[in-house]
């Protein structure tokens, strides 16, 4: 492509509404423009980089056995309602009437949509496994669009879905789209690490993010340098500690301390000269409208993700004022787990806690030396808190390490959540009729494509991994005017194309710095420079936009060079 007819505009400042590297680089790289909140447009450059990814996808989709379709984006209620989603997915569905005053949605996923086609198709277990995969268009109304294509409103995504006839086969499906995700990630040139994960709004029993590794990554995740063992913060476990005899001998007197205006676990350190270890503090949650009470240490936060699955409840939040009242007998701010009107559960990093600091349950008051059994009850231990740096290990026990990421990809195993609402189901061998069991698996295109942004770029702009990169190859004559300048890059650019590389020539009448901002502000892998001091000698200058090494190539051995270079770091070819 010659630079000249390219619709590629470039800019020099920094959007003033860009949060991260990502969204800054893409628009002044030229790869997108807003439409309006959450919604962009990709210009040419952009859209070629999504193509890359989108063909890597569809190569390890299809070798693992994966056929793709191509299904509606606008969905009926009714296939929403039968599944119990309708209004459980909240606001993030954006719903709308027809002319014929029938209720529709955009699809922000396609359960529904899939599990209806294959009920109606599939009638026996000879014609399972199937596994049904789209690269479509979501639309999930999200209430704060940000940080560009990462968390926008309109995207593109890879779903898959497989149905398969009983847990074994669904588990194989698991490790063969798993394995899939693994290449696919590998293949873009990425650093990523799978890692355990919630299920979410998509529901299910076992999941794995595919996290790219990145310190502007707004997920955190926690991972054991001694074992394969990685999650993210809302699914990673606390080891459980064993449980020791507790000997009521070495409880000391429980006592109220008057801590006026004292509320934070900083407050409460500083005025009764403890350390947060020494402090257990006490939420009061509503869970489906019943209060339930959380203990973690004070140092620790709480996972309302962790509380919500571990009690199994529709819905969970921070109790209001009239609630915490109602089970404390005091204002926000004191509560405690003795004399509390509703159910206690503790995190395990409690177990043996004694002689403890929490609320009284009485404004301006907190108890010291409390222990459990003696001054009150734990309904359930369980885990309930925030992992961090530091802990141990849940499988060997060593110390967890933490890092940030940007989560690219997602595997569920969905069970029959789906299948058995909308009966999707097959007779067996007997003639009896079974319910399939489905897995899930996503992959947001744009966030693809600005993970590989938010981790290869430096200040110059977009250091793109070859087997996703828009073009290959740059080829910038420092003086198009100049003939025999145009004429060896006219030749080394018909040379390549002729040989299937992906190259840029940049003919424009620019001064060479400002091509050569250009060519690393879109991050082009490898320039050649053509200028007359070296051509003179028979060479031209090859630059590698990753390491910033320059060489100095024959002008005759050019061509063999890049397609060698191109080769080795591109795994499409």
């Amino acid at each position: 492509m010659r630079y000249s007819e390219m619709f590629l505009p470039t800019a020099r400042e920094v959007p003033s509404d860009a949060e991260v590297v990502s969204h800054q680089l893409m628009i002044r790289a030229g790869m997108i423009r807003k439409l309006t909140s959450g919604i962009y447009s990709y210009l040419p450059l952009g859209y070629r980089v999504i193509k890359k990814v989108e063909n890597i996808i569809r190569q390890e989709m299809d070798r693992a056995g994966a056929q793709e379709v191509y299904l509606p984006m606008v969905q009926p209620a009714e296939l929403w309602q039968e599944s119990g989603r309708w209004n459980y997915y909240g606001n993030l569905l954006l719903k709308f009437k027809d002319r014929n005053d029938r209720d529709y949605c955009l699809g922000p996923t396609h359960e529904e949509v899939i599990t209806d086609l294959v009920r109606y198709e599939i009638k026996t277990y000879r014609q399972l496994p199937k596994n049904l995969y789209q690269i479509q268009t979501k639309f999930r109304d999200e209430i704060r669009p940000r940080f560009g294509v990462m968390r926008c409103r309109e995207f593109g995504m890879k779903d898959a879905y497989s149905f398969d006839a009983d847990e074994q086969g669904a588990e194989m499906s698991y490790r063969k789209m798993f394995d899939a995700y693994m290449k696919i990630f590998a293949r873009c040139g990425l650093h990523f690490r799978p890692v355990e994960a919630d299920s979410g709004e998509i529901g299910g029993s076992y999941s794995h993010e595919f996290m790219v590794m990145a310190d502007s990554g707004e997920d955190g995740i926690v991972f054991c340098g001694a074992c394969q063992y990685a999650a993210n913060m809302e699914k990673a476990e606390g080891a459980v500690p064993e449980k020791e005899t507790m000997d009521g001998q070495n409880f000391l007197p429980v006592s109220e301390v008057h801590t006026p205006a004292v509320r934070t676990i900083e407050e409460v350190c500083a005025f009764l000269n403890v350390q947060p270890q020494d402090i257990v503090k006490t939420l009061v949650f509503n869970a489906d409208g019943k209060p339930v009470a959380v203990l973690v240490g004070g140092a620790d936060d709480v996972n309302e993700i962790k509380v919500k699955n571990y009690l199994k409840c529709n819905e969970l939040e921070l109790a209001d004022d009239a609630m915490i009242y109602a089970a404390t007998g005091s204002p926000r701010g004191f509560a405690g787990a003795v004399g509390i009107r509703a159910r206690v559960i503790a995190d395990y990093s409690l177990t043996n806690m004694m002689n403890v600091v929490m609320g009284a349950n009485r404004e301006d008051y907190h108890m010291k030396n409390v222990n459990i059994g003696r001054d009150f009850k734990v309904d359930d231990f369980a885990d309930l808190r925030v992992a961090r740096e530091g802990d141990a290990c849940p499988r060997c026990g060593k110390a967890l390490k933490s890092a940030r990421g940007i989560e690219v990809g997602h595997v569920f195993k969905l069970g029959t959540k789906y299948s058995k609402a909308m009966k999707a189901v097959y007779l067996d061998q007997n003639g009896h009729e079974q319910t399939m069991i489905m897995g899930c698996y996503g992959i947001g295109i744009g966030r693809t494509v600005a993970a590989a942004i938010e981790q290869n770029n430096d200040k110059d702009g977009i250091i793109w991994p070859m087997p996703i990169a828009p073009y290959q190859v740059i080829i910038t004559p420092v003086n198009i005017n100049e003939a025999s300048l145009a004429g060896a890059a006219e030749k080394i650019y018909q040379s390549l194309l002729d040989r299937g590389i992906e190259v840029i020539l940049d003919d424009r009448d620019e001064r060479a710095g400002v091509k050569f901002k250009d060519a690393d502000l879109i991050g082009i892998p490898l320039r050649v420079t053509i200028g007359p001091k070296k051509l003179a000698e028979g060479k031209v200058e090859l630059m590698i936009r990753k390491t910033r090494e320059i060489k100095e190539i024959a002008v005759d051995n050019i061509v063999d060079e890049l397609i060698e270079y191109v080769t080795q770091q591109d795994g499409l070819l």
